[in-house]
């Protein structure tokens, strides 16, 4: 009994250790980065937005929208599975959840302002493949917009390389593909492009670029409702 919980707990982690690596490929603990969005509907039109996000340890993050100019000037903050939204003209953070979309599309808030994986989820199975690790995760609770991820991990690199997010029903909502490794500096190689499309949109499809991710630290106090309005500053 003993021997079989001592492996249980070294699986444990070691799981969770996979699960930090992965976290630390796609993004520094903190950072600034900016990132497109791209929505497009299935006659073929485009909608676009460029972003500006800061993030600080595992469960904070500003962002700020830099174009449109119908958007400009809009922020959203998230701290933990809390998130909010400030408009210019309303002068006020207004509450909004994981599973709304600020841009509209298929990517949903969590996805555009996406904690660590090993903040909000747990691996619960790993399988080896050829060459991948499929992880099966488990969301630590229910306040997660996605309750079980499917992740494909390249073996060599340990960057996602797709991901299937369920309900707690086992209903597929959506896939993420992630694409086109980049360096991006300080020994950061990954994917650069994700994109995604959901059996509840037929026809539809969002992207996500990033152009560019720079290691940054940020005070505490940026990241909060009173000085969300001043977002702006923390791209000085």
């Amino acid at each position: 009994m003993k021997l079989l919980m001592f492996i249980l707990t070294c699986s444990i982690v070691l799981s969770a250790g996979i699960l930090e690596d992965i976290d630390r490929k796609l993004t520094p603990v903190s950072a600034q980065m900016y990132k497109k969005l791209i929505n497009i509907e299935p006659d073929g039109e485009r909608k676009e937005f460029l972003l500006f996000q800061a993030k600080k340890d595992k469960d904070k993050m500003v962002s700020l929208f830099l174009e449109p100019d119908s958007e400009k000037g809009r922020a959203t903050l998230r701290l933990g599975e809390n998130m909010w939204l400030y408009i210019p003209n309303v002068g006020r953070p207004i509450r909004i959840t994981s599973m709304q979309s600020v841009v509209g599309g298929v990517f949903n808030n969590a996805d555009i302002m996406r904690l660590d994986f090993s903040t909000e989820y747990s691996v619960v199975k790993e399988d080896e493949k050829d060459t991948y690790l499929l992880l099966e995760l488990k969301a630590k609770n229910d306040t997660v917009s996605y309750d079980k991820l499917l992740m494909q991990v390249d073996k060599k690199t340990l960057a996602p390389i797709q991901i299937e997010c369920y309900t707690s029903t086992k209903m597929l909502i959506k896939t993420l593909y992630y694409k086109k490794p980049k360096d991006f500096g300080d020994g950061m190689v990954r994917p650069s492009v994700v994109e995604t499309m959901s059996p509840l949109y037929k026809g539809y499809k969002s992207i996500m670029i990033y152009g560019k991710i720079t290691p940054k630290e940020f005070s505490d106090e940026a990241f909060t409702l009173d000085n969300l309005s001043e977002a702006s500053s923390l791209r000085r």
